[in-house]
């Protein structure tokens, strides 16, 4: 789907001012002992800060562009975004634990959506003092400066973001690739930090919600990354079900050593 440069202009400003104001919220809420509990089903924690922050973003955003659908980790899914010319896709807070916690390392993942591609978006950490933007044909920025994933042949000896749970051999019949593994907690940072070339790859075999990787898909993508599902599938968003099969990213060597190692290839 072409994008149109000038409307991705001005959607990406709207994330961006938005991701902005959710940060200043989770800011204030961050160390004081905001309340939380957890999801039923075991679906992990929420917290107020969550809930206040989805919230705000869904009165600003939607006000801003009357008609559009919406999808939120924190909004009980409605039908009707399937429907929608365009649609919003956030995660108020990515890596809730992280922030109850006390560490910094979560995100506000903002991302519009039209015909199943992101063609705006935005990762935003406030107290790291990160931005990750981008728009459809735009390239990635961070904190406003352009970043690129820089290329590598494979996996071997690579620093791959990853829980150590993916890393089980029966999961890997191709054989399990001989990288360095480190993990953070929010799955859209992974993606961004795979996009500035701070770490080669990222690998979840499990399902991913759409909220937690459309905004970094993105980014990654206009970056020069190449991103999947964990069958080398490419990801369409806004679907009934919403969620993907795993989420592969890197460089096309890296990614292809992924595939190979899951016995893809």
């Amino acid at each position: 789907m072409p994008g149109n440069s000038a409307r991705d202009e001005d959607d990406l400003a709207l994330l961006k001012a938005a991701a902005h104001e959710a940060g200043a919220i989770a800011a204030a809420h961050f160390g004081t002992g905001v309340a939380q509990w957890h999801k039923p089903g075991n679906q992990g924690l929420v917290s107020e800060a969550d809930l206040e922050i989805d919230r705000m973003l869904r009165a600003r955003l939607l006000a801003a562009r009357p008609g559009f659908g919406w999808l939120s980790e924190e909004i009980e899914d409605d039908p009707a975004r399937l429907g929608a010319q365009a649609l919003f896709i956030v995660d108020p807070i990515d890596g809730t634990r992280a922030f109850l916690e006390g560490d910094k390392g979560f995100a506000h993942a903002l991302a519009l959506v039209r015909g199943g591609q992101v063609t705006a978006a935005v990762v935003h950490l406030p107290l790291l003092g990160l931005t990750y933007s981008a728009r459809q044909g735009g390239g990635a920025l961070l904190n406003d400066r352009p970043i690129v994933t820089p290329p590598r042949k494979g996996l071997l000896g690579a620093r791959v973001l990853a829980s150590r749970v993916q890393l089980a051999p029966e999961l890997w019949p191709g054989g399990l690739p001989a990288f360095e593994r480190h993990f953070r907690t929010s799955l859209a940072w992974r993606l961004c930090l795979v996009a500035e070339g701070r770490f080669d790859g990222m690998a979840t075999l499990r399902e991913t919600w759409d909220w937690d990787i459309a905004a970094a898909t993105l980014i990654a993508t206009e970056a020069g990354a190449r991103v999947t599902d964990r069958l080398g599938e490419a990801l369409v968003f806004n679907r009934p079900h919403p969620a993907s099969k795993g989420l592969l990213a890197g460089s096309s060597g890296v990614h292809a050593d992924f595939l190979r190692g899951l016995g893809r290839k």
